[in-house]
C-alpha cells in the first residue's frame, strides 16, 4: 500500500508539511510506503480547460510544460492521497488548487481514476478559514468517488511561524488519529476494491 501526501505550501518544512508528516507517521508504521511531495512554490499552472485529457485518455494532462504529470503519476499509483495546504484568504494555495483541478479532470477523463482511493484533506491555519480549505479539497475527492475518512475534528493545525503547529496538541492528536484511520481503512478497503460500484 502506498500513501502520497501533497503539500501546497511554498514553505519547505513549514506547518503544512509538519502536519502531513504527522499523518504519514502512523501510516508508515502500519507498513505502508509513504511519500511527501511539495507542489507549493513550484511551477505548476491551473487547468486550461482544453479537454485534451478526454481525447488522449493516457492518465496525464496534455500540458507537459510543468511538473503536474510527475505528481499525477504518483496520484494514480497511490492507495491514499492526503492533500495539505496553508490557508490563503480562507482557501487553498494556488499551486494546490492547480493540482486539485487538473487531477480531478484527468481522473474523470480516464474512467474516474481516483474511484475507491482514500482521500484526506489537511489545513494549516493561523486563526480562521481552515474549514473552507478542508472543503475545497474534499469537494474534488467526493466528486471523484473517493473514500473520505473522518477524525477527531476538522483536519487542521493552528500556527503562524514554522513549527508553531507542534504546539497545537489537539491538532497533532487529530493528525495522528487520521493517519491511523487511513491505515485501518486501507487494509479494509483493499480486499474489496474490485467490487467498487462503477456507474
Amino acid at each position: 500500500m502506498y500513501a502520497l501526501a501533497i503539500s501546497g505550501s511554498p514553505r519547505k518544512d513549514g506547518n503544512t508539511e509538519y502536519l502531513l508528516k504527522e499523518v504519514l507517521a502512523p501510516v508508515s508504521r502500519a507498513g505502508w510506503e509513504t511519500e511527501l511531495v511539495r507542489a507549493g512554490g513550484r511551477e505548476i499552472r491551473g487547468c486550461i480547460a482544453c479537454y485534451k485529457c478526454f481525447e488522449n485518455q493516457n492518465q496525464r494532462c496534455a500540458v507537459e510544460t510543468d511538473m503536474f504529470n510527475e505528481i499525477m503519476e504518483k496520484i494514480v499509483r497511490a492507495d491514499a492521497l492526503i492533500m495539505g495546504s496553508p490557508t490563503y484568504f480562507t482557501d487553498v494555495s494556488a499551486e494546490l488548487k492547480a493540482v486539485v483541478d487538473r487531477a480531478g479532470l484527468v481522473s474523470q477523463a480516464n474512467g474516474v481514476l481516483l474511484r475507491g482511493k482514500i482521500g484526506a484533506a489537511v489545513a494549516a491555519v493561523r486563526r480562521a478559514g481552515a474549514v473552507h480549505v478542508f472543503d475545497s479539497i474534499n469537494h474534488m475527492f467526493l466528486m471523484s468517488q473517493m473514500i473520505v475518512p473522518g477524525s477527531t475534528y476538522w483536519n487542521m493545525g493552528m500556527g503562524f511561524d514554522k513549527g508553531d503547529v507542534a504546539d497545537d496538541a489537539e491538532g497533532i492528536k487529530n493528525m495522528r488519529h487520521l493517519g491511523a484511520v487511513i491505515a485501518w481503512l486501507g487494509s479494509a478497503v483493499s480486499k474489496h476494491l474490485d467490487a467498487y460500484p462503477n456507474p
